[in-house]
């Protein structure tokens, strides 16, 4: 018994370790290439740290000051979803790895590896969280201000650092997501009996969604590597895709079936971001990004939507050819349009976006440039509504298209998986 227990905390260490390893080794490419390599104080590491805290869950509060005479006031709600899922699909594959001759677990068996990849989880995220921080100073010596602000002592500053009971309650709930999601997706991963059941309404439906969002992560690469190699700035776009790919590539999804999204962005910065992106987002007033938003400024947009059409009716046949034969299009259609409405509600609240900047000094402040707004929020009931029905309607036609491909009277027990 020992034995086992020894084991079982060995690969819950190594899947969460590896998890973290990967996470950083991303995150750091990904600064280094935006120039987070250049900042002053030694803050690189902990810059790093703090990316990673973000990826695993945790929160990271942004602060200022610039003394009595001047304010100095910052906001970060943003997810590095590259770095998350970097470390998703490592520690989530290393989970299961230890199962995957197995075709029935016991509840108390998956509950305990649960728990100790959790426990490990938490104790590496407190870890980075302690080094997580960091502060600036904002104004260098060419500024006009800069002279005033030291006679003032009011040189504005702004830093950040984790918030630990958040980071802590968060980061658990996304590792308990984790391993949730990966048991679900897996094909292979054993189940208790009393859940065998549930096996032919979730998991073809699930993995069918998982291939959609890894394969539009994979597409936007392919994308963004041949921009870089052909565009210039590449530097820029690796930054881009080791920091944010799967926010855009999973925007892109959901602009491409009807859904929207409200944003605006002001001041001289910005987050990184397509172009075309940013010019939809700089109107004077909160702007809706659609496909049709996006087309005004370039008609190249319209091909979200045969791309969004043509992945999502693959993922309808993918779900199907799963299944077992004995399920009914319908039923397919009710699969796949619940699993695609659940991810598209997660990837609404995972790809939000607030960022905000501002400082002032003797009443000089926004209007001089010393401030910028970035945000981009999803209109979650249009959004999610239409995964609902996109979802259902590529469901059952591709319990149609599927019909083909599998012998008549197959069954596929969930055994054999």
């Amino acid at each position: 018994m020992s034995g086992t227990s020894t084991r079982a905390w060995r690969d819950a260490l190594a899947a969460v370790v590896a998890g973290f390893a990967v996470m950083t080794a991303v995150a750091a490419a990904g600064l280094a290439c935006a120039g987070a390599a250049d900042l002053p104080g030694g803050a690189f590491p902990h810059v790093v740290a703090a990316v990673v805290v973000m990826a695993a869950g945790g929160e990271v509060g942004i602060t200022g000051g610039a003394g009595v005479l001047g304010g100095a006031h910052a906001g970060l709600s943003v997810l590095p979803l590259s770095v998350s899922l970097a470390g998703a699909l490592t520690t989530g594959y290393l989970f299961l790895r230890p199962l995957r001759h197995r075709a029935v677990a016991r509840p108390r068996e998956l509950l305990a590896r649960g728990a100790r990849s959790a426990l490990l989880w938490l104790i590496l995220l407190t870890l980075f969280a302690l080094f997580a921080h960091h502060t600036f100073r904002l104004l260098s010596g060419d500024s006009p201000l800069e002279g005033l602000g030291e006679l003032l002592d009011s040189t504005p500053t702004a830093g950040f650092r984790a918030d630990l009971p958040a980071t802590l309650l968060f980061g658990l709930l996304w590792i308990l997501g984790l391993l949730l999601i990966a048991l679900l997706v897996s094909r292979r991963a054993p189940l208790p009996a009393r859940l065998l059941r549930f096996h032919t309404a979730v998991r073809p439906a699930a993995f069918a969604t998982a291939v959609l969002l890894v394969g539009y992560v994979v597409l936007g690469l392919v994308v963004g590597l041949v921009a870089a190699a052909t565009q210039g700035h590449a530097t820029r776009t690796l930054a881009v895709l080791l920091l944010g790919l799967p926010n855009l590539a999973w925007l892109a999804l959901t602009l491409g079936f009807g859904g929207a999204w409200q944003g605006r962005a002001e001041g001289p910065f910005g987050l990184p971001m397509p172009q075309l992106l940013d010019r939809v987002l700089r109107g004077p007033d909160l702007s809706t990004v659609d496909v049709s938003s996006l087309a005004r400024h370039d008609g190249r947009a319209w091909w979200l939507v045969a791309v969004a059409a043509v992945a999502l009716l693959a993922a309808g046949v993918l779900a199907a050819v799963r299944s077992p034969a004995g399920v009914r299009a319908w039923q397919h259609a009710l699969h796949l349009g619940v699993a695609l409405a659940l991810a598209t509600l997660t990837v609404c609240l995972l790809g939000r976006v607030q960022a905000q900047f501002g400082l002032s000094l003797l009443g000089i402040g926004d209007d001089s440039g010393l401030g910028g707004k970035v945000e981009l929020m999803p209109s979650l009931w249009r959004t999610t509504g239409l995964g609902l029905l996109w979802g259902a309607v590529a469901g059952f036609l591709g319990a149609l298209l599927a019909r083909p491909l599998r012998h008549p009277g197959r069954v596929d027990e969930p055994s054999a998986r």
